[in-house]
């Protein structure tokens, strides 16, 4: 094998269900030497670890998923697995002791990471095998024939001959199960339900039970295929992320258009994009004007029309004309790809609630063993009692015992949520931050981009020494390189009025201040009034005019040279047509709402004071900093900033939100992202997170409520074997479906 010591590598493995199924993989991979830092996402088919060659190979870790069951291949070929075990497409909603089949799946190629090592699987559409062809599916079927066959022969012949029909029975469905546990047992793994499965329908053979026990393994198969159809409908809706990317594109060749694989496509390249053809990539529009559909991404309903140096993503689709798009993004690092391989690093960000859970099910679990043993024991050895009715009770106990319904309740929960916010353009960094959204009581808003819309106009030209265009020109000099949105404003008046930029050098940012640069030799500032009063440039008279305009809503800079003013230019942002609904949706769900501003205090009155919100004004990024703090102290506070320029009050608040049109800081920096630029996500994703958690203890309430009430009647004798197999399938199945609801929801709505 070559590679470097210590480096990561990536495989497809396929027939996981639930987070138990990744446990299992993870607890055997860790047990090789040379294995490291092992990463199995559920939801992605994705395993991802750190090996060392010289201690075991590529081969060692897929012989030994194998071993478990599980299909597995590099990344971009069609997992392979032993035969007993057949996949079946599947979705990370649970964590449960046993395996799950999934469909065969060939797995296209895939997306990578930012950052080495780290590339992430985009699961092409699987062949749509209904139940029945899976290799569980026939093994109801014909379990269920050999049910059937048995009690006709009970009840028309001989009970003899039915009893050993009922073994055969018991014994054909229990096989592939007790398989699968001896696997994980030789992987050290010896608590699972395929474990107690065994030793529960072996035991009801021993104490004359069969009819029974044939019951019970063919209502555990049908159990494990409802599993597995309720779990497919979860992925599915993950799934069709990566279908959204069309597979091939038209190349604009010097002139000439051919047909191209879209996933070859290089930075650089322009593309010919037809109406209601989708954009193969994300780029910058070059020619053409035309509405363009970004709902299958974003979420957002409405077509935008957008004109040549207007970005695009990947995925979306021209409505009305055809366009030329040139490349800025390869195709491992579009939208949809950053958003999928979001999506599988979320399931490592795990929820509290599910951390907690999980080791609770490792404690839990040996000691319903326990349990068991001590039911089926301690009454005959102890007070004289029948030893067939309380080996009987015991195993039935290891039944109701399992934790499944438990275990799974919240990751289902959170998958289902996570799913539902990506359709909707909100990403989120997995369930630790659905948990933290939850808890919030406040909501601070960074202005310029958030609140407004982040291209400010300019309103007033006040010249004090000169004309305008030595105005506009020294300040269109000193704003030359600079991305801000007030520099941009600056720079498109000037080209407005046709006045070319002076030559300038030395550019550089005053944080908090303005910027700075050297023009025709000199040094220029376009900065803050208050900055240039400091540094002697501005009188009385001109700070009077620069404030009268900022009590009027408007950002005031101050162009001047050395101790010389040449004048203000004021601008205007106007707040976001849907910024005062957001504050609005924001209180009445309890949450408060408070504006965080580096711009000067009468411009944030104004502004905050049109939406109905709190503010903090002539805040420098420390600041920021210090404020959320602050809040913290108060409860959970959420930071929406743009992503770039507000990274460490993003970093320092509970969550923090990146708004930004999939740029990679949004996408990166932040805990969570809004790619449709709309401030009322806000309250939908707090609105969402808040009813993920209310499905999560609807989940442990359903599970918990059921074990408890079957527990006792299963000590009792009230319930047997069959009924102990049928709660706990039921209640995953149930906790299943109740999490699949989420697929459903509308956080938009309040």
């Amino acid at each position: 094998m070559t590679g470097n010591p210590n480096e990561r590598h990536d495989w497809t493995v396929t027939g996981m269900d639930c987070a138990a199924c990744a446990a299992k993989i993870t607890t055997a991979l860790e047990r090789l030497p040379g294995v490291a830092d092992v990463q199995v996402g559920v939801l992605s088919e994705r395993l991802s670890l750190v090996l060392n060659p010289q201690a075991s190979s590529r081969d060692a870790v897929e012989a030994t998923v194998k071993k478990l069951g599980y299909g597995i291949a590099a990344k971009g070929a069609a997992a392979t697995k032993r035969k007993f075990i057949r996949p079946t497409a599947a979705v990370d909603i649970g964590s449960k002791g046993h395996d799950h089949d999934s469909k065969a799946a060939a797995v296209a190629d895939h997306s990578s990471h930012v950052g080495p090592g780290h590339t992430h699987a985009i699961a092409a559409k699987e062949p749509d095998n209904r139940w029945h062809q899976t290799a569980k599916g026939r093994l109801v079927i014909g379990t269920g024939i050999l049910l059937a066959g048995a009690t006709l022969v009970k009840h028309l012949a001989s009970e003899q001959v039915a009893l050993w029909a009922f073994v055969a029975a018991c014994l054909i469905g229990v096989a592939p199960v007790a398989l699968r546990a001896l696997a994980a047992l030789r992987a050290g793994i010896p608590f699972t339900i395929e474990a107690l499965m065994t030793i529960a329908a072996v035991g009801a053979l021993f104490i004359g039970a069969a009819e029974e026990a044939a019951l019970v393994v063919f209502l555990f198969a049908v159990g494990e295929v409802l599993e597995g159809v309720a779990a497919d409908r979860a992925r599915a809706s993950i799934r069709a992320l990566a279908s959204l990317v069309p597979k091939t594109a038209l190349l604009d060749d010097n002139g000439m258009t051919r047909e191209v694989d879209a996933a070859t496509l290089e930075i650089g390249q322009i593309v010919l994009v037809r109406p209601g053809d989708r954009i193969p990539a994300d780029g910058t529009i070059s020619d053409g004007t035309s509405g363009i559909d970004e709902s299958p991404v974003t979420g957002e309903s409405m077509p935008k029309t957008k004109a040549p140096g207007d970005p695009v993503f990947a995925g979306s689709i021209n409505a009305e004309a055809a366009l030329r798009v040139t490349v800025t993004k390869s195709a491992e690092n579009n939208t949809i790809s950053r958003i999928i391989a979001l999506v599988e690093e979320a399931e490592s960000a795990r929820a509290p609630t599910e951390r907690f859970i999980d080791r609770f099910s490792k404690y839990y679990m040996p000691a319903i063993t326990c349990l068991g043993l001590l039911v089926a024991l301690v009454p005959p050895l102890f007070f004289g009692q029948v030893w067939g009715t309380w080996i009987y009770r015991g195993l039935a106990l290891l039944l109701i015992g399992c934790p499944c319904a438990l275990v799974i309740s919240v990751p289902a929960s959170i998958a289902s949520a996570l799913s539902t916010g990506a359709r909707r353009g909100m990403l989120m960094k997995g369930g630790s931050v659905i948990e933290a959204a939850a808890r919030v009581t406040q909501v601070a808003f960074d202005k310029t981009g958030t609140l407004t819309a982040g291209r400010p106009a300019v309103t007033d030209l006040v010249v004090l020494d000169g004309t305008e265009s030595d105005l506009l020109a020294v300040a269109a000099a000193v704003e030359s390189d600079s991305s801000h949105p007030l520099a941009a404003a600056i720079l498109r008046r000037a080209e407005q009025a046709g006045v070319p930029a002076l030559a300038a050098s030395g550019a550089k940012a005053l944080v908090g201040k303005g910027a700075e640069a050297l023009v025709e030799g000199q040094l220029a500032w376009v900065a803050s009034p208050r900055f240039a009063r400091d540094n002697g440039a501005l009188d009385d008279a001109g700070l009077r005019l620069a404030t009268k305009m900022e009590g009027e809503g408007k950002t005031v800079v101050v162009v001047f040279r050395a101790a010389h003013a040449l004048g203000l230019i004021a601008m205007r942002d106007e707040p976001r047509s849907d910024a005062r609904d957001a504050v609005a949706q924001l209180k009445a769900m309890g949450v408060s709402a408070v504006m965080l501003t580096g711009d000067n205090a009468r411009t944030g009155a104004a502004i905050a004071g049109a939406l109905g919100m709190d503010y903090r004004a002539d805040l420098m990024p420390h600041d920021k900093v210090a404020a959320l703090k602050a809040m913290a102290g108060l409860g959970g506070v959420i930071m929406v900033g743009d992503g770039i320029n507000d990274a460490p009050a993003l970093a320092a608040a509970t969550v923090g939100v990146a708004m930004g049109s999939g740029t990679d800081v949004a996408l990166e920096t932040a805990s969570a992202a809004l790619l449709r630029d709309r401030v009322t996500d806000i309250a939908a994703m707090i609105r969402l997170a808040r009813a993920t958690m209310a499905n999560i203890r609807q989940n442990v309430a359903i599970a918990l409520g059921l074990k408890a009430v079957f527990l006792v009647t299963t000590i009792l004798g009230v319930t047997g074997l069959w009924i102990a197999i049928l709660a706990d399938t039921g209640a995953t199945v149930l906790v299943t479906l109740n999490a699949l609801r989420m697929l459903r929801m509308d956080p938009e709505k309040a």
